[in-house]
């Protein structure tokens, strides 16, 4: 089968695609004929080895999957071969087969084609889990997204506002922001133009917001964190614009929490609150409450280029591989 390969820790255009063979599946693993892999903003790290987890050379970057169960372990249950099935792998996604561990993949329901169903578990699963179980977002409250016109981004200003929440998201560019309007935010801040700060104070009539979502980092955090009201919740979920020093005073005068989110370790360690947390985004999507925004496909050779793109900022949405 064909791949694509990080053989060395390096930049995009460092993979390579070559034909490999694949082991067959352990007795709890399913192997899986991918149909599509979305990129997130994981895969540009994991592939210069600044990703928590560290796989080992050489791997395919990508982990967010939909496609059909072409074999099964002897102790797998719940799934034959012909299923067809999304989930997340960690890694390997960008390739014609991967092999998944039989917890971590789900029947893809007949409401998603796979390109969708390989955008979905893993921008809805982390800002589900974010804004309902670390955030505990409360209908009224405020919510603030940053770099809201991203995979999660948009995925956070869908489920806020769908959990009652007055979402007000920050982006880059205008052009980012109409796309934030269409999927629901109530207010929005461009904050390459305008005083990030400012902005939320105004928008929260002075209070300050509720909750935050960070998946920027960088300055903005900062900027945010002065505008989170008190007793706020400040969420941390990633740093493409770099690991932001935080004076730690403010979590104080604010009596606000800084609070991490990992989706992936929560997976891990929570199987049974993330299940629940899939089947309820599963149904919400089943209902016509959440619309995945997909911004461009690639082939398996312009793999290179779409985590370019994502680590250039470039994408509105999810954007993803179809091998």
């Amino acid at each position: 089968m064909r791949a694509v390969l990080c053989k060395e820790l390096g930049p995009p255009s460092a993979l390579v695609i070559e034909d490999i063979e694949l082991n067959a599946p352990g007795p709890k693993e399913v192997l899986v004929d991918v149909k599509a892999c979305s990129v997130n903003f994981p895969d540009t790290l994991i592939i210069q080895g600044l990703y928590q987890f560290k796989p080992e050379l050489p791997f395919s970057p990508g982990g967010d999957i939909a496609g059909v169960v072409a074999a099964v372990g002897s102790d797998v249950k719940g799934f034959k071969v012909g299923d067809e099935v999304f989930g997340a792998t960690g890694h390997g996604g960008f390739a014609e087969q991967v092999i998944a561990h039989q917890s971590m993949i789900f029947p893809k329901p007949a409401s998603m084609d796979f390109t969708l169903a390989s955008s979905f578990l893993m921008a809805y699963g982390t800002s589900y889990y974010a804004l309902k179980n670390r955030a505990s977002l409360k209908a009224g409250e405020s919510l603030v997204v940053l770099g809201a016109s991203g995979g999660v981004g948009l995925a956070a200003v869908e489920l806020g506002k769908l959990m009652g929440a007055k979402v007000i998201a920050a982006a880059s560019t205008d052009e980012k922001l109409a796309l934030c309007k269409e999927m629901g935010a109530d207010e929005v801040i461009n904050y390459t133009t305008e005083n990030l700060k400012e902005r939320m104070k105004e928008l929260t009539g002075g209070k300050g917001a509720d909750v935050v979502y960070d998946p920027v980092g960088g300055d903005y955090t900062e900027a945010a964190l002065r505008a989170t009201a008190w007793e706020g919740r400040f969420l941390i979920i990633g740093f493409p614009a770099g690991i932001a020093k935080i004076p730690m005073n403010l979590p104080l005068l604010k009596g606000c929490d800084i609070r991490g989110v990992f989706w992936g370790r929560h997976a891990q360690a929570e199987p049974g609150k993330a299940m629940q947390n899939t089947m309820e985004l599963i149904q919400f999507h089943a209902e016509a409450k959440l619309k995945p925004h997909i911004d461009k496909t690639y082939t398996l050779d312009e793999a290179s280029q779409a985590l370019e793109d994502m680590m250039n900022r470039k994408v509105k949405g999810k954007i993803v591989v179809i091998p």
